[in-house]
């Protein structure tokens, strides 16, 4: 008689317990996955596992204080979580000057004028200018959460505070802004370039 697979909520219960062994079984189970698609957006094995190790570190600090409360969605929790460290690779990465490492270096590689030429300027005020019309079209709610967000710089945990709401409320408030604001760009062919 075959001996049904132990869930994933099972495994998180008994890691939390104590049982470390439940642990290896969950990152055994879904190494390979977690592995592929973080290197499917990074293209590097070093950085990938890197980013695996430091996904697992998130988990296993998240799991030893007892803040999961994901109930057998595990895979998707871990995945948000990857998904979420590629996100800040990437952030701190283009931060960071870039050069190709020959023999012909040249310092304007590193070294490039920070302010802005005329006709950049230019496209850049059009295209925000284009945006603050196409977020006024939005529901009121919508356009709330939006703004907190992206020119306020509002954590979601803050804007639920501000707005009365819970944290899932603002979360789909903002899913649809841009959801909606897609609609409407690709209904008028607009191009957003900066």
């Amino acid at each position: 008689m075959k001996q049904s697979p132990t869930t994933d909520a099972l495994l998180v219960s008994a890691y939390m317990n104590g049982d470390e062994a439940a642990l290896c079984e969950l990152i055994t189970r879904h190494k390979q996955r977690i592995y592929s698609f973080i290197y499917s957006k990074v293209f590097d094995r070093d950085v990938a596992e890197d980013i695996f190790q430091d996904t697992f570190i998130k988990v296993i600090k998240t799991l030893k204080r007892g803040a999961y409360n994901e109930e057998g969605k595990f895979l998707p929790w871990v995945m948000r979580i990857a998904h979420n460290l590629v996100i800040d690779h990437f952030r701190k990465n283009n931060r960071m000057p870039k050069f190709e490492n020959n023999n012909d270096f040249n310092i304007f590689s590193v070294l490039s004028d920070g302010a802005l030429n005329i006709e950049k300027q230019m496209i850049k005020g059009q295209v925000e200018s284009d945006v603050r019309r196409l977020i006024e079209e939005l529901p009121e709610d919508q356009k709330q959460v939006l703004i907190m967000r992206i020119y306020k710089d509002m954590s979601f945990k803050e804007i639920s505070e501000q707005t009365n709401v819970s944290i899932n409320t603002a979360l789909g408030r903002m899913r649809y802004a841009l959801i909606n604001l897609r609609k409407v760009i690709e209904k008028h062919n607009i191009i957003l370039t900066n």
